[in-house]
């Protein structure tokens, strides 16, 4: 996913600073929080998204929500409402959270199933590959996309494997169109 410029400005504004106060792994636990209320609240980005509320009642409604957050993060919601880029809020949590864990070294890995599959499995396909050492720090996010009909798709980083049942299916029907 393309992260905007915005969101890169405002997460490196507040890495900076909570680098300088050292409250980076207070903030980076508050922003997982924060990223995964938007991801759940329909209800509060519909709001967030509005343009007809002003921001004062944005700002009383976001401060009653995040109030069991620090002090910085508080401050870093209440700025980007001030400056309208509310609609921006998760994707600015998303890339502290981003380059934090780059920082610390955590390689970032999605894997795409068709289904719901065991632990067994997703280590099994995670020591198949040259692309995830097992013995150093990632994030593993697992997704299910039924599209994908069988297979996985493995994204580490900005490298992919594609073993999907569709984009070999795809691939079958191409060479036949060429043959």
């Amino acid at each position: 996913m393309l992260t905007s410029k915005v969101a890169k400005r405002y997460a490196q504004g507040l890495l900076d600073f909570t680098t300088e106060s050292g409250q980076t792994a207070t903030v980076f636990s508050e922003m997982k929080d924060v990223v995964k209320l938007m991801s759940e609240s329909k209800d509060l980005n519909k709001f967030f998204l509005t343009p007809y509320i002003d921001a004062k009642k944005k700002i009383e409604v976001a401060n009653e929500i995040f109030k069991g957050l620090s002090v910085s993060s508080q401050n870093l919601i209440r700025l980007v409402i001030r400056q309208g880029r509310e609609s921006q809020l998760k994707n600015i949590a998303q890339e502290y959270i981003n380059k934090v864990e780059d920082i610390n070294g955590i390689k970032r890995i999605t894997l795409t199933t068709a289904t719901e599959i065991s632990d067994a499995n997703i280590e099994q396909i995670l020591r198949s590959t040259h692309l995830v050492n097992l013995n150093s720090n990632f994030d593993l996010k697992k997704e299910i996309n039924p599209n994908i009909l069988g297979g996985y798709i493995l994204r580490v980083g900005d490298q992919q494997i594609d073993a999907s049942v569709k984009t070999k299916l795809n691939q079958v029907k191409k060479d036949f169109q060429l043959n």
